[in-house]
């Protein structure tokens, strides 16, 4: 078992998640809490199965709300149903650049849809847009308001912590916060160093028998990223800080010495791909709300992802398009 010091601030693994909605409580997080297996045609047993829903960006958007509730029912119904939630970020339309009383709408939104649709355990992580404020930091409305930055978000979403880990079927789970406030505006994809610190006696303290699985908004490493816009007009590759993790060295050399570390989970780019690299799977699933609720992103439409997570560290994906 990991000890309470691997949650953020010596928080135990079991309280990490409190507040409206908040389903993995107790028990839930047992490491022993006994989970039904699959066995696959060659061998593997399946330990469980995980939806990853990502980048939902629920707002007053024609289709938004309504897609939301669809997505979760959708993937609450599969016939092999999902044993774990997963929600990437990016949770309501946009909060970087919108006044807090529209930020406020859209959380009201999102937890009024969440609590009526969501009946399985599940873990949340922050993305870019659920941060207040960021690219307007000289509002002169935000001057001194405490909901500035996370503060808001982790509110709103139960969250007592911007990262944390838990166990769940013989898996050991890593959620992480991919955004750091850039010099002047924004954001850019990178571990602050108390975070980074935490990782590392968290990834110390997993048996190294637990295969991991890391959850993050922003990919670590990604295939997409280098097409998400005009990245080589200049005649290099130029690509942002903010659209995949700026230490992804520190981040990959730290796996390598916990080979245990097997997926990575993330979203951001509304783009799919599938990277393996080093013996770790990163997986980007696209966006639930496709193009931001106006049909496709290039060539995704809105999308969720299953993953089936074996006994031997292996992963099976499938992506569902969940409209009709």
């Amino acid at each position: 078992m990991i000890s309470a010091d691997s949650s953020p601030a010596g928080l135990p693994r079991r309280g990490f998640l409190k507040g409206a909605g908040a389903l993995i409580l107790g028990a839930s997080l047992s490491a022993s809490s006994a989970m039904p297996t699959a066995l696959a045609k060659d061998g593997r047993k399946r330990l469980l199965r995980v939806a990853h829903l990502t980048d939902i960006h629920v707002s007053d958007i024609k289709g938004a709300a309504d897609g939301m509730a669809a997505a979760i029912r959708h993937a609450q119904a599969q016939l092999d149903c999902p044993d774990l939630l997963l929600f990437g970020g990016d949770c309501i339309g946009d909060a970087l650049d919108t006044p807090k009383a529209k930020v406020l709408a859209q959380w009201e939104l999102w937890e009024k849809i969440f609590s009526a649709e969501v009946k399985l355990p599940h873990a949340i992580c922050l993305g870019n847009h659920d941060i207040l404020g960021w690219s307007r930091r000289d509002d002169p409305a935000l001057a001194g308001d405490p909901d500035y930055g996370k503060s808001l978000a982790l509110r709103r979403l139960g969250l007592k912590e911007r990262y944390f880990s838990f166990d769940r079927a013989g898996w050991h789970f890593v959620v992480l916060d991919s955004m750091q406030p850039a010099k002047t505006s924004g954001y850019i994809a990178e571990l602050d160093e108390e975070q980074f610190a935490w990782l590392v006696r968290d990834l110390a303290a997993t048996p190294t028998t637990v295969p991991v699985c890391v959850l993050s908004h922003i990919p670590i490493l990604s295939a997409a990223a280098f097409l998400d816009g005009d990245l080589a007009k200049t005649g290099n590759w130029e690509v942002p800080g903010a659209w995949m993790h700026l230490d992804v060295r520190r981040i990959k050399d730290l796996f390598g010495q916990h080979r245990n570390v097997k997926v990575c989970l993330s979203g951001h780019l509304h783009l799919v791909d599938d990277v393996s690299y080093l013996g770790v799977r990163y997986f980007c699933n696209g966006a639930v709300s496709g193009g931001w609720w106006k049909g496709n992103y290039q060539e995704f439409g809105p999308t969720y992802a299953l993953l089936d997570l074996y006994d031997d560290g292996s992963v099976d994906l499938q992506l569902v398009a969940y409209q009709a």
